[in-house]
């Protein structure tokens, strides 16, 4: 694992925002990314399945990526997921991203519903075609959502053999032993070992050699607690933290899915409405009692930033 890493830290997904009858709502948008690097955030990723991907038109991708990075003009690096089954699309996607100054992308393994996939080779030939394209790095993002079983070895052959294939966010069951089984077979090649879901396993993760991590947005300055103590060598300040702000973490998790940060940010005033669009069904009233609750106990910045 090389110790040049270009990024580190915490990296969380952007929620996307949208109004009561569906509409993107960009105000709430951009006060959105304010707060998440007001909140520490070393960085954040765009158009995730967190920001409900799959439920945006390309018209509204597009204006997406050009309002947020224009806005973020600079401050952190903005990683932009251009996940598609074509290679065509992907690589389109993930030049148009690039052009408007995303750092990196973060693109699944070529998968289409619950039965189509690819074979290692086409997955390969996949990845080689995106790298061939872009001058960015590309993360390959590990996940049980594409349906797709993604060796460490094929991981790491690809990170040796493709050129701009250097970050993995894994977040599949057993994610130490993966990152530390990928470190161990790519060595200097994996440039970002990265771990996921919400950062519920964080603590091991960064054992095995984690570096940064995708998580929620709605309390990057908890994690960020974990992480600095962690890098610092303030082990059992890291411990401490971790332990803290786990039930918040499981809560995500476990409960609120991908709708826990808007409904923080809107329990705190960042943004106007926590709504997902239609047919994806509401948080649950109760649920989202839980989840308030339980982040009042630990004071994170998004129930006090717009007040």
């Amino acid at each position: 694992m090389t110790s040049a890493a270009r990024y580190r830290g915490v990296f969380p997904v952007v929620p996307t925002t949208f109004t009561p009858s569906g509409e993107l709502d960009l105000p709430s948008q951009l006060r959105c990314v304010d707060f998440m690097i007001d909140a520490g955030s070393n960085g954040l990723c765009i158009l995730a399945n967190f920001s409900e991907q799959f439920a945006l038109s390309d018209d509204e991708r597009e204006v997406l990526t050009t309002a947020i990075l224009e806005h973020v003009a600079g401050r952190v690096p903005v990683i932009v997921t251009t996940t598609h089954f074509s290679t065509r699309v992907c690589i389109e996607r993930s030049r148009r991203a690039q052009a408007v100054g995303a750092a990196m992308v973060m693109v699944m393994a070529p998968y289409h519903g619950a039965t189509i996939r690819v074979p290692e080779a086409a997955i390969h030939a996949f990845y080689a075609a995106l790298s061939d394209a872009l001058a960015i790095p590309i993360m390959i993002q590990d996940a049980p959502v594409s349906g797709t079983v993604l060796s460490a070895a094929l991981l790491a052959r690809m990170a040796s053999e493709i050129e701009r294939v250097a970050y993995f966010k894994i977040e599949t069951a057993g994610a130490a032993s993966k990152l530390r089984e990928l470190i161990r077979l790519g060595g200097a090649a994996i440039e970002g070992p990265w771990d996921g879901e919400e950062a519920i396993t964080l603590l091991p993760d960064l054992d095995a050699g984690a570096t940064g991590s995708m998580t929620g947005g709605g309390y990057p300055d908890g994690i960020r607690r974990i992480i600095d103590a962690y890098v610092a060598s303030r082990r059992e300040d890291a411990i401490d933290e971790y332990t803290r702000w786990l039930p918040l973490i499981n809560f995500e998790n476990r409960q609120g899915g991908l709708l826990s940060a808007k409904a923080l940010m809107q329990e705190g005033g960042v943004i106007a409405c926590d709504a997902p669009r239609h047919p994806f069904p509401a948080m649950h009233p109760a649920t989202r009692a839980g989840l308030i609750e339980m982040a009042r106990r630990l004071d994170p910045l998004v129930l006090r930033w717009a007040h």
